[in-house]
């Protein structure tokens, strides 16, 4: 037989200082780490293309070569992401994003030693299989645990923004406004505003 006691108002109060305190380490805890693995991950897709002009020369790759060795990495990506997240829910986003990273890292790491472009289409491949997952299993630790109150500014911190309209606004400008429009449009229906 359990026995309740009323909670008088200042030890709610008292209560709620504690988990706000609570939710506000765990907050400053995770998000930030997110973000800066938000930018590693913008940082490497857009590494391609910094890279392209030395591969072209040193390793003579054609543009032909370099297309398609940028393009498989969105496959990989689009074949994995569902196992990803099944694999995701099954051993939970601690390790997960532990394992995406350090494999993530490896694979990048292997570039170096890229030599041919069967060589490349398989490292573009293998990172596009590595990195399937990131933002499911980042997005799905980021609320979790917090309360209604606490999880859309959870949420709205960890949602990545891709900063390529900022940059293509300069030359686009009608570009521009159209993605932030459809950005914004598609970020309020799914909760990250």
């Amino acid at each position: 037989m359990t026995i309740l006691t009323p909670t008088l108002p200042a030890e709610a109060g008292a209560e709620d200082d504690i988990k706000r305190i609570a939710y506000s380490k765990v907050f400053w805890r995770i998000v930030p780490f997110l973000m800066l693995c938000y930018v590693v991950a913008y940082l490497d897709r857009v590494n391609v293309g910094f890279a392209k002009l030395q591969m072209s020369t040193d390793l003579a790759f054609s543009e032909t070569v370099y297309g398609l060795g940028a393009g498989i990495f969105f496959i990989g990506y689009f074949l994995f992401e569902v196992p990803s997240n099944v694999i995701l829910h099954k051993v939970g986003a601690r390790v997960w994003i532990a394992r995406i990273m350090i494999t993530w890292g490896l694979i990048s790491a292997g570039f170096m030693f890229t030599a041919s472009a069967p060589m490349f289409y398989l490292l573009r491949f293998l990172l596009g299989v590595a990195e399937a997952g990131f933002y499911p299993a980042s997005s799905s630790s980021s609320p979790i645990g917090t309360p209604r109150t606490a999880a859309p500014r959870s949420s709205r911190y960890s949602c990545p923004r891709s900063p390529s309209p900022g940059f293509s606004a300069i030359r686009f400008p009608a570009g521009s406004w159209i993605r932030s429009m459809a950005a914004t449009v598609l970020l309020a229906g799914s909760g990250c505003s």
